[in-house]
């Protein structure tokens, strides 16, 4: 069963990605049924068919990027490449995950953070302000 679908609403990012506003079809976690959510470049990026990952706000999510598990992206913040946000994990405020990054687990990256390259973010860490992991 979809969780979400695509709609009609769209936009170019600062990158030249035409992305796509999503709602919620069903109620599912902390959002409702009808509820619009942030943005993503195609159904890949959103995890469908298990947890409650969420892009929400205006966070954009594109490329090859994935967001799975329970995880949430939010305010502004940013995911992509091949970055996967997964498990409890939360990216939020201006963060941006990008390259082969890896955040997941109960880690949380806020703020004006940069997790980029290969680089793991997981447990209980907490990235933020104008931290870089690369």
């Amino acid at each position: 069963m979809k969780k979400f679908e695509l709609t009609a609403e769209s936009k170019i990012n600062i990158f030249g990605k035409k992305l796509f506003r999503i709602k919620a079809l069903i109620s599912f976690g902390d959002v409702k049924e009808g509820e619009t959510g942030g943005w993503v470049e195609k159904e890949e990026n959103l995890e469908q068919s298990s947890g409650n990952a969420w892009v929400s706000g205006d966070a954009e999510v594109y490329g090859n990027a994935r967001v799975s598990g329970n995880a949430m992206v939010s305010g502004d913040a940013m995911v992509s490449g091949d970055a996967m946000v997964s498990g409890d994990a939360e990216v939020s405020g201006d963060a941006k995950v990008y390259g082969n990054a890896m955040v997941y687990g109960d880690a949380m990256v806020s703020g004006n953070a940069k997790v980029s390259g290969n680089a793991m973010v997981y447990g209980d860490a907490m990235v933020s302000g104008n931290a870089k992991v690369s």
